[in-house]
């Protein structure tokens, strides 16, 4: 029975990391999507906002969904969806039908993360769990840190038609693993669900304040860092006229800097606590984004991003953990709430951040909302003990 729960867990974060190049694809692909449809920039970025949209909201369904007929069914089914949709977008011919395609992908891409997270909450014993979800969430942030690698580089080399095609294979495959895999578990799944209202739940749990709070920071936080870092890939085009391919592999650092993070989390709580993670993530995330906007040389921007990726998971990890406890007695609730706050607010992040690039350029944006992380850090240091 262990060997089958690894299995299935390692199914979960392989779909993860499926869903983290699929969300991370398109930032280098930006500049290209601009030219070929001949549209601005901000134009463009609506295919992120479109499928950050239904990221954000499809959550609120998958919580009650899983619980009901069972997390692996829910995933294998979506999972066809989601190659589907991708395949959609490698057929798009302008950016309003791409636009459409992603809002869609984004609808079934969504539940892989939230849903291994239940399944590990369901299958492993509380003292087991923590090295287990750490190895969960590093397959996430290393398929975040492809997407912008796999959509720079092969947007170089083969177009983004067919980039979006190969994630469209992946989403395939991994749909195939799960129908084969996991089937014989569906029915014990199925038999142990609720079955009630999951509306009167969410209600249950929103009013509680901490719920609230630990929320709205996740919306505020995914709102300044990802509206920046959506932009970074367009902003590296402009300023150094770098090649996708090279955007790609500057903008995945991020990645391997949240990877690094995950092996030395334990130092870091030993010594700074949650209070100096915040403090001093916020702190080195904005100073790394002001010295890539105001640099001359592109190579500082290297170091930079590994940097940027590290100091956002001080932050962001703090509240991951306050978000696993803030409604425990119904906790996949809770994180479909989370998730589906955490996806708002990049969406929301992405809209703010077409309209201010359009007014005001995009190196001022980026600054301004570098320096609205920070100042969201402080008050989560400031709020920690009501989080």
């Amino acid at each position: 029975k262990k060997t089958i729960v690894r299995e299935t867990i390692f199914l979960f974060s392989v779909a993860s990391f499926i869903s983290g190049i699929s969300m991370r694809i398109v930032e280098p692909m930006l500049p290209r999507l601009a030219t070929d449809f001949g549209v601005s920039v901000s134009i463009a970025a609506t295919v992120i906002t479109a499928y950050a949209v239904t990221y954000a909201c499809s959550p609120f369904a998958y919580g009650p969904l899983g619980d009901r007929y069972g997390r692996t069914p829910v995933v294998a089914i979506t999972s066809i969806f989601a190659a589907l949709a991708a395949f959609g977008c490698a057929a798009a011919w302008d950016v309003t039908s791409l636009a459409l395609m992603r809002f869609i992908a984004g609808l079934f891409s969504s539940c892989s993360f939230m849903l291994g997270l239940a399944y590990i909450g369901d299958r492993v014993a509380i003292a087991e769990r923590q090295p287990v979800v750490a190895r969960f969430v590093t397959g996430t942030v290393c398929g975040q840190a492809l997407g912008p690698i796999v959509g720079g580089v092969m947007t170089d080399w083969i177009g983004w038609q067919a980039t979006f095609a190969l994630v469209g294979a992946l989403f395939a495959g991994v749909a195939l693993l799960f129908l084969v895999r996991t089937r014989p578990q569906w029915a014990e799944e199925q038999a142990r669900g609720p079955i009630g209202n999951p509306f009167a739940l969410y209600r249950q749990v929103l009013r509680i304040a901490r719920v609230r709070l630990v929320l709205a920071g996740t919306f505020i936080e995914t709102l300044f860092f990802w509206g920046a870092f959506s932009f970074l890939g367009a902003f590296l085009s402009e300023r150094f006229g770098l090649r996708l391919a090279l955007i790609g592999v500057i903008l995945a650092c991020y990645g391997v800097g949240a990877v690094l993070y995950t092996f030395v989390v334990r130092r870091l709580l030993a010594a700074l606590g949650q209070r100096g993670m915040v403090v001093y993530g916020g702190a080195l995330c904005f100073f790394c984004y002001a010295l890539i906007v105001l640099t001359p040389f592109w190579p500082v921007v290297v170091p930079c991003m590994f940097a940027v990726g590290f100091s956002f998971y001080m932050v962001h990890n703090t509240i991951q953990t306050k978000a696993t406890e803030m409604a425990p007695q119904a906790r996949g609730t809770g994180l479909s709430l989370f998730s589906a706050s955490w996806a708002l607010g990049q969406a929301v992040g992405v809209a703010v951040m077409g309209v201010l690039v359009s007014l005001f350029g995009i190196a001022s944006s980026i600054l301004a909302f570098s320096a609205g992380f920070l100042l969201l850090a402080l008050w989560i240091r400031a709020n920690l003990d009501r989080l």
